[in-house]
């Protein structure tokens, strides 16, 4: 009988969601982490080891609740620390970095097996929509499909994406909440609008599975979310136009922003990560560049 585990830690990957029009369904993990300890304490209460947000104490709990309400045990106190790379509020899934680390670390401490696909389904009750809840956790490229009726998850086609393609993403000083932002999104879209964004997704999407990333030169721009949360983010539309003029084969809003995104060859990532750099300085502001390749891997309990 193995003994029992007091803490462990859980790596989640960053992610990159809707690329372009894939609202709410296209998601892709990128190789920048947070690591989430969780340890076992006296009490039935969660405290993190240093102070924390208010935004992160709520995740904890949403966490916290969902895992109660599919295990059945009894609750115990922990203590959790978050370190890592990906900053929040900035389109790159770090939401999902903290509620799908607290859900994994407490179910290996309690010793409840959940498996990859269940835990998508459990952040993506809790987050609304299960693109970076996808990416982060299985890794890759994900298509998630959700219950029309209910936007129960369903599952996801994952493909693996080769480190010879780069993705320079371009993170302005600028936080904003996704579910502050669906609220600049139309209640109806323009028919033909709808129509050129069902065909750049799935044009997308064919470029990821068939690895032929030069296609994805056919799929900039989009037209379901991108032209009411671009204009938010001064110097965030010029700065995908700057990278793509430089090489890249495209460019997207990540998330809700206000990190943008460009997909390249790792020769031109350099010049487009400095395009993108000077986009943000002409209107004053100073965006963190980092190139990253995709991360395969997803949600990995160290233990």
């Amino acid at each position: 009988m193995n003994p029992r585990t007091d803490s462990v830690t859980v790596r989640v990957p960053a992610s990159t969601s809707n690329c372009g029009s894939g609202f709410d369904t296209l998601g892709l993990a990128l190789g920048l982490y947070n690591s989430v300890t969780v340890t076992r304490s006296t009490g039935n209460v969660p405290n993190p080891e240093r102070p924390s947000d208010a935004r992160a104490v709520e995740m904890v709990s949403d966490a916290v609740g969902a895992l109660a309400r599919i295990s059945g045990a009894p609750p115990f106190g922990f203590n959790y620390k978050i370190d890592g790379d990906v900053p929040a509020a900035r389109g790159l899934g770090s939401s999902v970095t903290v509620i799908a680390g607290i859900l994994a670390g407490l179910a290996t401490l309690q010793g409840t097996r959940i498996d990859k696909k269940k835990l998508v389904s459990l952040v993506t009750a809790i987050e609304g929509h299960p693109d970076n809840a996808s990416a982060g956790i299985l890794g890759g490229f994900c298509v998630s499909r959700s219950d029309p009726a209910s936007g129960d998850y369903i599952d996801s086609m994952r493909f693996e994406v080769p480190d010879n393609v780069a993705f320079v993403v371009a993170s302005p000083p600028v936080e904003l909440m996704t579910k502050e932002s669906r609220g600049a999104l139309p209640q109806a879209l323009p028919f033909f609008d709808a129509v050129k964004s069902v065909n750049a997704a799935s044009y997308l999407v064919a470029a990821f599975a068939s690895r032929d990333y030069a296609q994805l030169k056919h799929v900039s721009g989009d037209y379901i979310h991108e032209p009411y949360r671009l204009g938010r983010i001064p110097g965030a539309k010029d700065a995908i136009s700057a990278g793509v003029a430089e090489g890249a084969w495209t460019g997207w809003l990540s998330g809700s922003g206000s990190s943008v995104l460009c997909v390249c060859e790792w020769s031109k990532a350099e010049a487009v990560s400095a395009a993108m750099d000077e986009s943000f300085k002409r209107v004053s502001m100073t965006a963190e560049c980092r190139t990253l390749a995709a991360d395969n891997e997803g949600l990995v309990v160290q233990a």
